[in-house]
C-alpha cells in the first residue's frame, strides 16, 4: 500500500467508474477516495462498538495531506476508545445552534404569528439580547438571566438610566426570551433524543420578577397634557434632522389616537385618508390588529395636522420615516424620555395610550364600549348585537368622539401657554 502523500495524490489515477479508496500504509484505516469524476476527498475508517465506521474528512484542497493526516488520527483514536465522531459532531452542531437562529426559526413559522407580535419580540430580541444574538443558545445560564434582568430593571432596555427603572419592560423582555428558549428546547435535539435545553434558564424568573408597580398610574395627569402637547410642539422646532422630526410626530400620533407603538410604526401613507372638505370622513386604516378584524378608524383634527406637519420621503410610504433597517421609527426614546420628564412619572408609549383612555372616559364622558372601540380594543360589552349586527369595522361614526378627545388636547395645550383669558363683551 502506498503511503499517502502530496506526490502520489496528484498523479493518482481516476477509477473507470464508482470510487476507490487507497489506503495509507503507516496509518492504519487513513485512506483517500477518489471518484470516477476526479474528487479526492480523504477518509477514517474504524470500529465502534463492533460496528464499522467510516468518516469523511474533507476534499483534498480544502485540507491538505498533512491536514487530513493529523485529523484521522484523532477521529481514529476516539473510534478505539469507543466514541463514535459521528455523533460527536451532531452534539457540536446541535450545541452551536444560535439565539438568533433559533428567533429567526421561530418567527419563520407561517401564519403563527402576526407582524405587530413579531415586531413586539424583534424589539426585545434584537435590541435589549443584541449582544447574546450569536452565542448559542446552550451558553445562557439562570446567572446570566437574572444579571441581565436586574440591569433592565435599573437602567431600562438600552442602559440608560430612567428615575423609577424600566420593571415592567424588564418582565417583558424574559417572557419574550423565555417563549424563545421554549421553542428551542422543543424544536433541537441532541443525538440522543434529549432537549437541546433540558431546563428553561428563564423559568427561575418565576420567583425573581421586578414588582412593576401599579400601571394604571403610568399616563399623563391632567393638568401636565398641555404642558407635555407644548413640550412635543417646541421638540418639532428644534428636530436636528428628519428621523428627530418624525419621532416627535410619531409620539404625537400616539397620544391623539391611543394607537400601540407597533401599529403607529407601520402605518403607511397609502392607509392614512383625509377628507379636508369633510373631516368627519378622515380615516387611518388599521390591517394588522392585536385582535380582531382591520378597522378603519377615524382621525380629529389635532391628529390630521400632526399628519399634514410630517415630511415625506422619498421612496419611503412609511408616514413616520427612518434611515434605519426597518425604514421607520420604532422606538423614539429621546422624545418618550421628555414626555416622562414634563409629565413627571414614567408614561412611556403605552402610557400614552392610558392617557387617551382616561381623557376619553373621565373628562369627555364618552362611554367606554366607545373608548375600546377608539383604541382598537375588542368592547368588553360586547353582546350578540354589537357582534353579529353593529358594523365594527368602519368607525367614522365615531368621529365626534375622537374629535372631542383631540379639541380637548389642544384647548390644554392653550391653556398651558397662557392663551386660556377670554375677552368679555363691555356692559350696555
Amino acid at each position: 500500500m502506498p503511503k499517502l502523500t502530496k506526490t502520489y495524490i496528484d498523479k493518482v489515477q481516476l477509477p473507470a467508474s464508482g470510487y476507490e479508496i487507497h489506503w495509507d500504509d503507516k496509518v492504519g484505516g487513513y485512506g483517500l477516495r477518489v471518484t470516477a469524476s476526479g474528487v479526492r476527498a480523504f477518509v477514517a475508517q474504524g470500529r465502534v462498538n463492533g460496528k464499522a465506521v467510516i468518516i469523511t474528512i474533507g476534499r483534498y484542497g480544502l485540507y491538505t495531506e498533512a491536514q487530513a493526516r493529523e485529523k484521522a488520527q484523532s477521529l481514529l483514536q476516539q473510534m478505539r476508545e469507543g466514541i463514535d465522531p459521528r455523533a460527536v459532531k451532531k452534539q457540536a452542531e446541535a450545541e452551536s445552534v444560535t439565539l438568533k437562529e433559533v428567533f429567526d426559526s421561530y418567527l419563520s413559522r407561517p401564519g403563527k404569528l402576526k407582524e405587530s407580535t413579531k415586531d413586539w419580540y424583534r424589539f426585545f430580541i434584537e435590541k435589549t439580547f443584541k449582544d447574546w444574538a450569536d452565542m448559542p443558545v446552550v451558553n445562557i445560564t439562570r446567572d446570566m438571566v437574572k444579571t441581565r434582568h436586574a440591569e433592565l430593571v435599573k437602567n431600562g432596555l438600552k442602559g440608560k438610566k430612567r428615575k423609577g427603572g424600566a420593571p415592567g419592560s424588564a418582565n417583558s423582555a424574559m417572557v419574550v426570551l423565555r417563549i424563545i428558549m421554549n421553542y428551542a428546547a422543543d424544536e433541537h435535539t441532541l443525538p440522543d433524543g434529549t432537549p437541546l435545553i433540558p431546563h428553561n434558564p428563564v423559568a427561575a424568573m418565576k420567583r425573581h420578577w421586578a414588582p412593576a408597580g401599579d400601571r394604571s398610574m403610568r399616563y399623563i395627569e391632567f393638568d401636565r397634557v398641555g404642558l407635555v402637547w407644548n413640550a412635543l410642539h417646541d421638540a418639532r422646532l428644534t428636530a436636528r434632522n428628519r428621523d428627530a422630526l418624525a419621532g416627535v410626530n410619531f409620539v404625537m400620533f400616539l397620544m391623539t389616537t391611543g394607537c400601540r407603538r407597533s401599529e403607529a410604526a407601520r402605518l403607511r401613507w397609502s392607509d392614512v385618508h383625509i377628507d379636508k372638505d369633510d373631516p368627519a370622513k378622515s380615516y387611518w386604516f388599521l390591517g394588522d390588529r392585536k385582535q380582531g378584524k382591520p378597522i378603519m378608524l377615524p382621525l380629529s383634527t389635532a391628529t390630521t395636522k400632526v399628519l399634514e406637519a410630517c415630511e415625506k420621503a422619498d421612496g419611503n410610504d412609511h408616514v413616520f420615516p427612518s434611515r434605519g433597517k426597518a425604514g421607520h421609527i420604532t422606538d423614539p426614546r429621546a422624545v418618550l424620555d421628555e414626555v416622562d420628564k414634563v409629565a413627571g412619572r414614567i408614561v412611556g408609549a403605552h402610557g400614552l395610550r392610558k392617557t387617551l383612555s382616561n381623557i376619553s372616559q373621565r373628562e369627555c364622558r364618552i362611554e367606554k364600549f366607545r373608548t375600546d372601540l377608539l383604541l382598537g380594543h375588542k368592547p368588553a360589552q360586547e353582546d350578540v348585537t354589537s357582534r353579529a349586527y353593529l358594523d365594527l369595522t368602519d368607525l367614522r361614526w365615531l368621529h365626534p368622539e375622537i374629535e372631542q378627545i383631540g379639541a380637548w388636547i389642544e384647548e390644554k395645550g392653550l391653556v398651558a401657554a397662557g392663551k386660556n383669558v377670554v375677552v368679555l363683551a363691555d356692559r350696555a
